[in-house]
């Protein structure tokens, strides 16, 4: 496939946006903070189901935020949260972030959080970016990093689940360890001011386990990952299934931890 192109390996599946809805400034962008003010105009990539996004919004206020996703239907899910919680200050756009619809200068802030892991040429993401954020501006990017996560116990089928990811992500366009890479990318695309950072979710508490085990279980069979999986030679059916069950199991290990890093850039324009 060309270089800009990329599948999106998780799809939207109510497994996929489970986990995108739990996501908020607080626990997805925390390194940026500190650089949002009142009255920034700020973009939003790959915005997803929008709950970082109405965060956002409520932090830059009376500034606008303009969020953009490749999928229409899961823009009208973003539209929906900021209606639901009375945020006013943002429009939605269907955008592909190679080739962003937008001036050079236009923005304040540029942020896209587990963006550049999914698409076929990151470099000239950042590059978009860049060219559309305004002179002393930021351009913000975060993404995890598979090969890096950590759990316990070794369940068997774990490792597995790991190794699998990772093949089908790249077979589709992406780089499921953009994490690491974002500092390297951010220099190739041109910024010489950047401010490199590291965080983890953790899931360890009953309740969080049991929440990103069923999630992982879920997704591993009926999201358009799996379908991937198999379309692709990847696994089987039965080894997807065997797969599945063996998250569930691991979430049910009464100390059961698992941790996701994430490689985080600051980047002035």
């Amino acid at each position: 496939m060309p270089k800009e192109t990329a599948v999106y390996t998780h799809g939207h599946h109510e497994s996929v946006l489970r986990s995108h809805r739990w996501r908020t400034a607080a626990n997805s962008a925390a390194y940026l903070i500190g650089a949002l003010r009142p009255g920034q105009a700020l973009l939003d990539v790959g915005c997803g189901p929008g709950t970082i996004t109405a965060d956002i919004a409520a932090l830059v206020a009376p500034g606008r935020v303009t969020a953009v996703d490749r999928s229409p239907d899961v823009l009208d899910r973003a539209a929906e949260a900021a209606a639901e919680r009375g945020v006013d200050n943002v429009e939605f756009a269907v955008a592909d972030v190679h080739a962003l619809d937008f001036p050079d200068d236009s923005f304040d802030v540029v942020h896209a959080h587990q963006v550049l892991q999914h698409v076929g040429d990151p470099v000239q993401a950042l590059r978009e970016m860049r060219r559309v954020c305004r002179p002393g501006g930021v351009v913000a990017a975060r993404d995890s990093d598979y090969a890096a996560m950590a759990w316990y116990p070794e369940a068997p089928g774990m490792r597995e689940w790991q190794e699998l990811y990772g093949r089908v992500a790249r077979a589709n366009g992406g780089e499921p360890d953009a994490g690491r890479r974002l500092l390297s990318w951010a220099r190739q695309a041109g910024f010489t001011d950047v401010t490199p950072t590291a965080a983890a979710w953790c899931f360890a508490t009953p309740d969080d386990r049991a929440w990103w085990s069923g999630l992982w279980a879920d997704r591993t069979t009926a999201s358009d990952y799996a379908k991937q999986a198999v379309d692709g030679g990847h696994a089987s059916a039965g080894r997807l299934t065997a797969v599945s069950e063996a998250w569930r199991a691991w979430g049910e290990e009464p100390d059961a931890w698992f941790m996701v890093p994430h490689g985080e850039v600051l980047c002035r324009a």
